[in-house]
């Protein structure tokens, strides 16, 4: 299933879009998880620094 979604990536349409990967602590267990998301290349900065939605 990875391989296509790295194809779709390549695409001309796909290179406007970046994968972000943030690690995101639970409060209930003190453990950490990890939140992934695709991001528009433009907002990347600006998703990062809202935080967890």
């Amino acid at each position: 299933m990875a391989k296509k979604v790295v194809a779709t990536l390549k695409t001309a349409t796909g290179k406007d879009w970046a994968k972000v990967i943030r690690a995101v602590k639970s409060e209930k267990t003190g453990a950490y998880t990890f939140k992934e998301e695709m991001v528009p290349v433009d907002k990347v900065q600006e998703y990062i620094a809202t935080g967890v939605k």
